[in-house]
């Protein structure tokens, strides 16, 4: 009987009673209702997919020591069907089963926002790419083979989560329909559908849209019926066009920012703090409801990281850290953010927020050596033969790299322009490399040299940096989307190589020796450790590519800024020799790299 008791003090002091029963969580007409009492949602955002599995719980620790009460999670389609049809929700930080019961386990409910478009400066915007394989296929709307593919993911989706929410013991008290639809277009029986499809798969938890507080975009992005969400509402203006909308639901500010994105070539993008602190104090003065997007960014791994375009020669890939100055930092530390926010709402909330979880260890190491060990032209694949180039994606490949190949006819030297390169491309004659080609700007044409070779070989590398995630061009397939001319002339007959480098690839990569390294360098280098922490990893030394560590993809790294060192989380290394593997772009000789304590 003791035992019994201990059980339960141990439950009720540990918020883990919400797990114990069945709630009710309902939409007033100007508030939220917790099994009918008004109920404010303090929420901070959280992305597992950025986040390493090992750290999960501490982060949403972190969130409920600055006093939030929900933990809001986008779920990204992409990374849980990477390959069409090969649903993953256990490998590393996959499990969202897990994070959700984390959640309840921690007394914190849930905003769930499934898409299946999520933006979120991620590939794709949580989409697949493998939808790009459809040529004309139209996203978002009611195309059929669009919505087939979104019905197959809700229908996968909801088997996960259906169980979790409060109506059946969980912690998920609202999911959210789309995501700012109202900014992208205005099918609503688009929209109408996607909330059926989770009706069907029974979802039965109030929905939300979230949308920017403009007419317009509410208009478009409305759900019947729905909680309407402003990204941002901060003030009476926003909450009084909401109302205009539909006076009858409530609404709440579903993404209050903190923070901003970075791409690359801008300075790390810092707002102040008293910009949040004005919104939240609003906020919470008026009772509103709001999630801070985000409240810890994580990290974009491997090639998650997405883009923006704002016109059709615009590109701006996003940097592989996804600190966004938040109040919890990339690695999970607090910051003078995080510490004024927690005293601000302290302030209002009456429930006692806990002290601030420990530290996660972190360590430097020394700077090592990293030596090159082969060439792409040495790996090559069995090539693809076209008659004119196409698309990764329409050969199966979703990320990575792809190289063009051609023999030159008739036409030999002059203006060469490639329409269009998605979206770093290096253009070699004959094995040396004549120029660079950045798809932003549009400037996509250089001088291609006289040759006295007869049949000079082109060689054309280009960089996959991230599926545009925002706006209309979304439609962003890679490589070369439609041709290569010289002087006009439409060349053919080309080998395509499909180069995804995935992390598999680079556990077997092997050393060669006798090599001209030149132009797409691989380089293998290790450092040992005696304890095993996070660490960062600079590169500075290094020009442009990516690396791997013990086989895992750290992500991208550019030396036109504003980020040089790269996240390595501890779950990635071991004691004694860490391996290190760099595919760079233009680096040819051997540098070193050194580990390091901070993004900056």
């Amino acid at each position: 009987m003791k035992k019994f008791f201990l059980i339960i003090s141990f439950i009720l002091s540990s918020g883990l009673a919400i797990s114990q029963q069945k709630h009710v969580f309902s939409l007033g007409k100007s508030a939220f209702l917790l099994d009918g009492k008004p109920f404010q949602i303090i929420s901070g955002e959280l992305h597992p997919a950025r986040i390493p599995k090992m750290y999960w719980r501490h982060r949403i620790q972190m969130a409920k020591a600055m006093g939030c009460n929900t933990i809001a999670a986008y779920i990204f389609w992409n990374y849980h069907e990477q390959q069409k049809g090969v649903f993953d929700f256990t490998t590393e930080n996959r499990n969202i089963v897990d994070f959700i019961r984390m959640c309840q386990e921690e007394g914190m409910w849930v905003l769930l926002r499934p898409g299946p478009y999520v933006c979120a400066e991620w590939d794709f915007g949580g989409l697949p790419p493998y939808l790009l394989s459809i040529p004309d296929i139209k996203l978002r709307c009611m195309d059929p083979r669009y919505i087939a593919e979104v019905t197959r993911y809700v229908d996968v989706l909801s088997q996960q989560v259906k169980n979790l929410q409060c109506t059946s013991g969980g912690p998920i008290i609202m999911v959210q329909v789309e995501n700012e639809y109202g900014s992208y277009a205005n099918d609503r029986e688009y929209i109408k559908t996607l909330r059926g499809l989770w009706v069907k798969n029974g979802i039965n938890v109030p929905f939300y849209t979230a949308d920017g507080p403009a007419a317009f975009m509410l208009e478009a992005g409305g759900v019947d019926g729905a909680a309407i969400g402003l990204d941002s509402g901060s003030g009476d203006a926003d909450f009084e066009l909401a109302a205009k909308q539909n006076p009858d639901v409530p609404s709440f500010s579903s993404e209050s920012y903190p923070g901003w994105l970075t791409h690359w070539k801008e300075k790390w993008q810092k707002p102040g703090t008293d910009g949040i602190l004005k919104d939240v104090t609003y906020l919470l003065e008026h009772q509103k409801s709001f999630n801070l997007y985000v409240i810890n960014g994580g990290t974009n791994f491997g090639y998650n990281a997405g883009a923006n375009a704002f016109t059709p020669t615009q590109f701006q890939p996003d940097v592989t850290s996804y600190d966004y100055d938040a109040p919890i930092n990339e690695r999970g530390e607090p910051t003078p953010k995080y510490y004024a926010l927690r005293n601000l709402i302290a302030k209002y909330v009456k429930y006692k927020i806990p002290e601030v979880p420990k530290s996660i260890p972190i360590t430097d190491v020394p700077a090592f050596d990293m030596k090159p060990v082969n060439t792409i032209w040495n790996v090559l694949p069995t090539a693809v033969q076209s008659a004119q180039p196409v698309p990764m994606e329409s050969l199966g490949q979703y990320s990575g790299f792809i190289m063009y190949r051609t023999k030159l006819i008739g036409r030999k030297s002059g203006n060469l322009t490639i329409t269009e390169p998605h979206d770093y491309a290096l253009v070699l004659l004959n094995g040396k490399l004549v120029d660079t080609i950045y798809r932003d700007g549009g400037k996509w044409t250089i001088p291609l040299p006289k040759t006295d070779v007869k049949d000079p070989v082109l060689d054309i590398l280009v960089e996959n940096m991230g599926h545009i995630n925002f706006a209309q061009y979304m439609v962003d397939r890679k490589g070369i989307t439609d041709r290569v001319t010289l002087e006009g002339m439409t060349l053919t007959n080309w080998q395509i190589f499909r180069l995804p480098l995935d992390d598999q690839f680079i556990t077997t990569l092997r050393t060669t020796t006798g090599t001209d390294f030149h132009d797409g360098v691989f380089f293998k280098g290790s450092f040992r450790l005696k304890t095993v922490a996070d660490t960062y990893l600079d590169l500075s030394n290094f020009k442009k590519g990516v690396i791997w560590v013990n086989g895992h993809n750290l992500g991208r790294y550019w030396n036109v800024g504003p980020q040089f060192h790269l996240y390595c989380p501890a779950n990635w290394l071991q004691k004694g020799e860490n391996n290190v593997t760099i595919f760079d772009l233009h680096q040819q000789t051997g540098a070193t790299i050194k580990g390091v304590k901070t993004l900056e």
